[in-house]
This record gives structure tokens, C-alpha cells and sequence, in this order.
């Protein structure tokens, strides 16, 4: 029997009772952690990926009541859609909308070497497909006077040289598009927001780096500016409900960068030492 982590939160401290969320790239990563908590606070919760296995485990762990698996390429705007009106069909709303899903691409950091290829589809999913969920949650929460979307970015949105010139460009963008529709919805009382992590062990950022588990941990930590803690995927799954949550109620247009101060500091001029 499948049982759900729900209770693992006082009801009383519960942040999203009652509400309803999609989040795509749900099944795994970022966004499997942040459906996990998303539950354990109380909300329902629509899985959209195209790791269909993934996807219906997940749902099975958290449980039919609280979760729902859907086929979706972010890529194809009737995926995003049908992903859409399936949590109002099956949960009866949609009060939240965490454009997730991503890819890493190639690990190409010459633009020489780039091709247009890799580049367009990095762009396909990490800025189309953050698009087409907002247009489509937005159709629904427009009607509904109110809601909140979030999408992944990268701390790539704030620092050159930390990725590849397609996954650089595509999080910068999608910082322009949440400022852009965070413009626009406000006056629908819809709140606009993404946040910015920097490398957590994830299979898109192992994937890209080559490197596993403490290995890869340790090399991140080695280049970043807050020592002594090392970014875990709950982490960011925590920023993510908080944007999400009331306690975020009066934020929109925000980037939430969670990279430990990495994006404003410039370690080469060796100005701060012990």
C-alpha cells in the first residue's frame, strides 16, 4: 500500500493546504523533491515528465489523493496544456505552476564548437517550455483572480562562464520572461517569481559535470564562496515553497539566487583573508 509523508508537517504548519500545483521534470531531481514536499505541506500535486516510470513511482510513493502522473513534453504546447487542464480535471484547480524541466545539453563551452543543434534545443525546453507553462497556467489563473508560478533558473542568470553559451543564455532569458509576465499578471493577482541555484547534486548537473555523489560535492564546494555547507537538492526544493507558500505573498518578478553569495563576489581580487 502506498503511503504518503503528508503527516511528516504539523497540520497546523502546513504551507499549501488545499492547494493544487503542476510541476514539470516532476519526476526526478529539483522537482521529485519538491513534489515530496509540496505534499508534506499539504498541497496536490500533478507529476509531468516523460520519464514515465519515474513519474508513476513517485505518484505511487506519495499517493493517489495527493498525486498524479501526466505524460508531458515541455516542448509540445499540447502536452503543456493537457498537463494543465489535467490538474484542474482531476484536483478541481491550479494554484501553482513550477516550471521545472530542463536539460543540461552538451558540455560545450566553446562557442566554436557549439552547434546550432544543441543549441536550439536547450532553448526548446529551458525557455520554450517554461513559456508554454506560463501561458497555459496563466489561462487558467487569470479566471480564478489569482496564483503563483516559479521556474528554474541557474545562477548561470547571474555569472558568465558557468555553462555552456546555450544553457547560459536560455536561464538569462527565463529570468526576462518571469520579470516580463510577473509585469503582466500582477494586476490578475498572479505572482511571477524563479529561482537560481547553483550546482546541487542532480542527474541534469551530474550528467553535465561527469562527476558523482561526494565527488561531485567537493569540487563544487572547492569553487564556492560560502564554506562549510554544500547545496542539497532540499535546499532548493525549500526555496521553491517558500515562492510558492504566503509567506512569499507580496514577491513577484524576484530571481532568488541560492548559490551562497557565489554571484557577487569576485575571488579574484583577493581583497578578504583570514
Amino acid at each position: 500500500m502506498a503511503t504518503s509523508s503528508s503527516d511528516q508537517v504539523p497540520a497546523a504548519a502546513k504551507k499549501l493546504e488545499g492547494k493544487v500545483a503542476v510541476i514539470t521534470g516532476g519526476a526526478s531531481g529539483i522537482g521529485a523533491c519538491t513534489a515530496r514536499l509540496f505534499v508534506q505541506h499539504g498541497a496536490r500535486v500533478v507529476v509531468a515528465d516523460i520519464q514515465d516510470d519515474l513519474g508513476a513511482r513517485l505518484c505511487a510513493e506519495l499517493g493517489a489523493d495527493a498525486a498524479s502522473y501526466v505524460h508531458c513534453d515541455v516542448t509540445s504546447e499540447p502536452d503543456v496544456a493537457t498537463a494543465v487542464d489535467h490538474a484542474v480535471s482531476r484536483f478541481g484547480a491550479l494554484d501553482i505552476m513550477f516550471n521545472n524541466a530542463g536539460i543540461g545539453g552538451a558540455a560545450c563551452h566553446s562557442i566554436r564548437d557549439s552547434t546550432k543543434e544543441d543549441f536550439e534545443r536547450v532553448l526548446s525546453v529551458n525557455l520554450v517550455g517554461p513559456f508554454l507553462g506560463t501561458k497555459h497556467a496563466a489561462r487558467v489563473m487569470v479566471g480564478r483572480g489569482g496564483g503563483c508560478i516559479v521556474a528554474t533558473s541557474s545562477v548561470s542568470s547571474a555569472v558568465a562562464g558557468a555553462a555552456s553559451h546555450a544553457y547560459t543564455c536560455a536561464k538569462r532569458a527565463l529570468v526576462g520572461l518571469t520579470e516580463n509576465a510577473a509585469a503582466e499578471l500582477g494586476r490578475h493577482g498572479i505572482r511571477v517569481n524563479c529561482v537560481s541555484p547553483a550546482a546541487a547534486v542532480t542527474p541534469l548537473a551530474t550528467g553535465y559535470v561527469g562527476l558523482e555523489g561526494d565527488a561531485f560535492e567537493e569540487a563544487m564546494e572547492a569553487v564556492a564562496n560560502l564554506k562549510g555547507v554544500r547545496l542539497k537538492v532540499p535546499d532548493i526544493a525549500n526555496a521553491v515553497l517558500f515562492l510558492a507558500s504566503d509567506d512569499a505573498r507580496y514577491i513577484s518578478g524576484h530571481n532568488l539566487l541560492i548559490d551562497g553569495g557565489f554571484s557577487v563576489v569576485n575571488p579574484s581580487l583577493g581583497i578578504f583573508k583570514d
